[in-house]
């Protein structure tokens, strides 16, 4: 009998079926199949209703619902005899994990490694290996966001426009499947209820993400005096949206990185500030950097480690305090602006705060432009974000509304192995391996190695991190989890058939390591193609 027709028949979705279109999607190349199967997936998950179809949707992602559950590499390294047939449900996993995620304190190691032995001990071979690769965050399946936003969409029957607009405002795919899900026979409801998700203070949606042209006048293309365009400073800080609501009473202000995740703990000067704010409810979009004493930033690993670290918040308040840039709005008292031109949500902004301000100016001459680049550059910043006037807010897209330009050719790739050094760096992993994500597959495409612009602090750094991240060897080459995004600076782009891309990166080097930036927003395989 057909794995499928046992599952509905046993009125609950087997794990199984989720490890079966997982396999299905990552054996096709082809789009249009990849979105065949998740929606055939997500169709059967509606039937056991909204919480099922999140969940499915999550996993199909390849993303935890609990976010972290406390299950190292290490301890996933163990051998759990599998079961001899599939009897895992989708929610019996959920529960397992939801446990997992909920152990801590005295014995909690302990209990971890019982739970895990119990939920490993349930699972057939198969299923042992995906929930590792899961649990690990190397599970590479093609699933990209993009494919499973347009499964949402098929399977609802429902514009994929109307889809990406609310998976922008609810952040997940998870929550929106399951209200387009919902009604899934009936696609004029399904789309009437995506259009009710709205923007909710104190729910993170996704950041607007900015496209890349190697100069100033290349970005501001199409402007002119009668069509201004706005140069904002692109600070080298870490990204924070900003809610404001001053009628919760317990937490009014909570910080969201641009992966989502809830900092608000680490950053009490932060919080002070946006205190000081007169408006009851915001949300607002900026930027947190540490300045040096001569008011230049500091590198970027000193104020990273303000949102990375657990330690005590108010010590290292002291060590390092944060500065606080705004350049965004999104939201005030009952007024949602993610719509509205940039123009004037930049104007509601002045007047909510203008002493928290980005430094910019508007012009639409690029000489001016420029000029405003290169005083930006000398005064340590990173470059500038250009800025179409007239754009409304594009969450969770890169995109002709806002083009960043920094003084060097640069890349946000993942790490996909290390080598072992010789000579001076003998003991110590150094040669990265460095991928890109091929935007029509989903898939990781390595594009080459580099050992440049290490320093003997960063080859300590690194050889501890990658030892961490080991997923298996191969003679000197240590292969890691897909985790550790990391910034190239380069000169070129050369055409390669050393490499599964096709191309390669001339005299590619380690500006530094990204720990703010998700896998998920890299650059692709086309871009850097078109940079060749």
């Amino acid at each position: 009998m057909p794995l499928s027709v046992r599952a509905v028949m046993l009125g609950r979705m087997q794990f199984a079926r989720v490890i079966e279109t997982s396999a299905a999607v990552a054996a096709t190349s082809s789009r249009t199949a990849k979105v065949e199967a998740l929606a055939q997936t997500l169709r059967a998950a509606a039937s056991e209703g909204g919480v099922m179809v999140e969940l499915v949707a999550a996993y199909l992602a390849g993303r935890l619902p609990q976010r972290r559950v406390g299950v190292g590499w290490r301890s996933l390294r163990a051998s759990f005899a599998p079961a001899t047939d599939s009897t895992l449900s989708v929610t019996e996993v959920d529960a397992a994990l939801t446990e997992l995620a909920g152990l801590g304190g005295a014995g909690s190691v302990a209990g971890r490694s019982a739970a895990l032995r119990d939920l490993l001990g349930r699972a057939t071979r198969d299923e042992q290996a995906w929930l590792r690769r899961l649990l690990t965050g190397e599970l590479r399946q093609g699933a990209s966001d993009g494919v499973l936003q347009k499964a949402v969409a098929v399977a609802a029957d429902v514009p994929e426009p109307v889809v990406r607009r609310a998976v922008m405002l609810a952040g997940f795919v998870g929550p929106v499947a399951a209200v387009a899900l919902a009604h899934v026979d009936d696609p004029s409801a399904a789309e009437e209820a995506l259009g009710q998700i709205r923007l909710e203070v104190g729910r993170p949606l996704r950041p607007m993400l900015a496209s890349s042209a190697p100069d100033v006048a290349t970005a501001m293309t199409g402007g002119a005096d009668d069509h201004p365009m706005a140069l904002e400073s692109k600070l080298d800080g870490i990204r924070i949206q900003a809610h404001l609501d001053r009628s919760d009473a317990t937490q009014p202000v909570r910080l969201f990185t641009r992966t989502l995740e809830e900092v608000t703990e680490r950053l009490p000067e932060v919080v002070e500030v946006l205190l000081e704010l007169p408006a009851e409810r915001a949300v607002l979009d900026g930027e947190v950097i540490a300045v040096q004493d001569d008011g230049r930033p500091a590198p970027f690993q000193v104020t990273g480690a303000r949102t990375a670290s657990s330690a005590d918040p108010e010590r290292l308040r002291q060590d390092v305090p944060l500065t606080t840039f705004l350049f965004d709005l999104l939201h005030r008292d009952g007024r949602d602006l993610v719509d509205a031109p940039a123009q004037e949500r930049w104007g509601e902004l002045s007047d909510l705060a203008p002493a928290l301000l980005v430094p910019r100016t508007v012009t639409g001459d690029p000489a001016v432009g420029e000029e405003f680049f290169r005083e930006r550059v000398s005064a340590g910043h990173e470059g500038v974000v250009v800025k179409v006037l007239e754009a409304p807010y594009g969450a969770g897209r890169r995109g002709a509304g806002w083009v960043k330009v920094k003084p060097r050719h640069t890349l946000d790739l993942v790490v996909l192995g290390v080598e072992w050094g010789s000579g001076r760096r003998r003991g110590k992993l150094s040669n990265i391996h460095l991928g890109a994500r091929d935007e029509e597959t989903g898939e990781l495409v390595m594009l080459g190695k580099t050992f440049k612009g290490m320093t003997d602090a960063m080859l300590e750094w690194q050889t501890e991190r990658f030892t961490a991240l080991e997923t298996y060897r191969e003679g000197h080459v240590v292969y890691v989890r897909p985790e550790q995004v990391v910034e190239i600076a380069f000169d070129g782009v050369q055409r390669s058939r050393r490499y599964p891309g096709g191309v390669a990166l001339r005299f590619a080097r380690v500006l530094r390591y990204r720990d703010d930036k998700p896998v998920g927003e890299i650059d692709t395989l086309q871009r850097v193609r078109e940079l060749g």
